[in-house]
């Protein structure tokens, strides 16, 4: 596994507040013919030939652990092959949608030579910005649900690819019936602005009721309300369910705060929230995601590959657990489950 660097991202929190100040453009969908996106690596092909710098759109839409370590591998990959001449341009849009939307109008008015979406809102706004400009989205849990596409089948086509955060649902039902066999109740808390989430605990819904578990969803608009949410949550199940979701992921002070005193595990869809809050999980490593999206994004700029025929790519997933809630909700860990580094 690689290991995952840390990045200062004050500079970064800068230049989106000036992003807001750009003037929006339209877009179209990812479904738009594949004829511009060749034509974009045709160029960025011809760039990279003569040495040209390139310049990246980073739309990450919020600070966290998981977004952090993808936007980093995403880099040090770019970084490793063309050194000092990729220049990234990097904007953080502070959980918000609509500021996803402005910096990636921004890019497109920039005339950047890729674009990088860090999770589903960032990859939503660069659909609708640009049918032109290649697009990689990452920490994205189902292509097809983010983009709307009904005929989806691992190949978005147009200008969009990237690489998914999902870990099989189906095994993320078992964890939770493997850490606590005598569940009546599972809560499945999640943003009900986030697609990806609520895909997520639909699927996971079905995958513990199909095991006799009672699995009921609770859903918070945004962080203002998770508080109250989760306290219901918690006080109605014997433990929780929280999907990779971006809201979580930046507010785990939150959930651990109400479900650790009342001794309720919860289990968590990735890492980052798992250390935070949780007791257990399958996850990926998305320092090892970004970078392969790095790595795509490679080939597209020195023009081996055509953005429109690159499929979705997957990460294996680890079990791993919280050892500090574990011990402190006195909870055995099954085998097979690595802690946690600290």
């Amino acid at each position: 596994m690689r290991k995952i660097t840390r990045r200062s991202f004050l500079a970064a929190a800068a230049v989106c507040g000036a992003a807001a100040a750009l003037t929006a453009c339209g877009g179209s969908s990812a479904s738009s013919t594949a004829a511009s996106s060749v034509a974009s690596s045709a160029a960025a092909g011809s760039a990279a030939a003569s040495g040209d710098t390139y310049t990246i759109g980073i739309c990450q839409l919020v600070q966290h652990a998981a977004l952090d370590a993808a936007t980093q591998g995403f880099e040090d990959a770019l970084t490793a092959e063309f050194g000092d001449n990729v220049k990234f341009d990097f904007q953080n849009a502070q959980g918000d949608s609509a500021t996803c939307a402005t910096i990636a109008n921004g890019f497109v008015s920039s005339g950047v030579d890729l674009i990088m979406a860090n999770a589903t809102p960032a990859l939503q706004a660069a659909q609708s910005a640009t049918n032109e400009i290649p697009v990689l989205g990452t920490s994205v849990t189902e292509y097809g649900v983010a983009l709307g596409l009904t005929d989806f089948s691992g190949t978005v086509g147009g200008n969009i690819s990237g690489t998914s955060d999902l870990a099989p649902l189906d095994q993320q039902a078992d964890m939770i019936v493997e850490w606590m066999p005598d569940a009546k109740k599972v809560g499945l808390l999640y943003c009900s602005a986030e697609a990806n989430s609520q895909y997520q605990v639909d699927e996971v819904q079905k995958y513990l009721e199909a095991k006799g578990v009672t699995a009921t969803q609770y859903a918070f608009s945004d962080s203002n309300d998770l508080s109250s949410v989760c306290q219901k949550a918690a006080d109605e199940n014997d433990a929780l369910y929280v999907p990779t979701d971006n809201t979580v992921a930046a507010n785990t002070g939150i959930v651990d705060g109400i479900c650790r005193p009342a001794k309720k595990p919860v289990f968590a869809g990735e890492e980052g929230i798992c250390a935070g809050c949780g007791v257990a999980t399958l996850s990926i490593s998305y320092y090892d995601l970004g970078y392969t999206t790095g790595e795509m994004a490679v080939k597209i700029l020195k023009g081996e590959s055509n953005v429109s025929d690159m499929p979705i790519e997957y990460t294996d997933v680890t079990k791993k657990y919280n050892k500090t809630i574990c011990d402190d909700l006195g909870l055995t860990v099954p085998e097979g489950y690595e802690a946690i580094e600290g």
